[in-house]
């Protein structure tokens, strides 16, 4: 079973569509008993990285950390995926999950803010999250605080510089795109996540 996490963000209904589209048995859930005994768990995300607070004080978190412990596969999106790192520009007070090293930061003025639509991905090789799916693949965005290229990066997009458009280490992932919004090759991100 699959838990979709709901912590009063983002879209869990959007997600959980595209999962049973996919056939894949899975909750919205906002229980950490829940979550922490899913085989598999999403983190979804939209709006501002303060939101995440709401793990912290209803318990979530503590299931999700001991989960991630344990093995459990886990995909953060969007907001989901900036939280799996230690905070972010656009809430500095709020503490992220720290297992990648790194601070989110917000797009160069030189751009629109909020980066909005469909662009390209540049995809490494070695992902288990893209097994596939061909680099160049469009994917939709809607952000306006942007993940450095690190040394977990599997995926890179062009808006204002380069910036981390999804990362994986082990059973750990992350999309900075909504793949329930981008069509066949969001619906393969998720079908890939669901095999590992």
């Amino acid at each position: 079973m699959i838990a979709i996490v709901d912590y009063g963000a983002g879209n869990p209904v959007s997600v959980k569509k595209a999962l049973d589209w996919l056939a894949q048995e899975c909750v919205i859930t906002a229980d950490p008993k829940c979550v922490a005994k899913a085989d598999r768990i999403v983190l979804p995300g939209v709006g501002h990285f303060a939101a995440t607070e709401n793990l912290a004080s209803t318990g979530l978190r503590e299931g999700i950390t001991n989960a991630i412990g344990g093995g459990t596969p886990f995909l953060g999106i969007c907001v989901g995926m900036q939280w799996m790192f230690a905070q972010s520009q656009e809430a500095p007070q709020t503490s992220g999950l720290e297992i990648f090293s790194g601070e989110c930061e917000h797009f160069p003025p030189e751009v629109k803010s909020p980066h909005v639509g469909w662009n390209q991905l540049e995809l490494s090789t070695h992902s288990r999250l893209f097994q596939g799916i061909p680099s160049g693949s469009f994917a939709y965005f809607s952000h306006s605080f942007r993940v450095p290229m690190t040394a977990d990066t599997v995926a890179g997009c062009e808006y204002g510089g380069k910036f981390s458009a999804a990362v994986e280490r082990d059973h750990l992932f992350g999309v900075q795109f909504h793949p329930e919004k981008s069509g066949d090759v969001g619906l393969a991100v998720l079908r890939n996540f669901c095999t590992l």
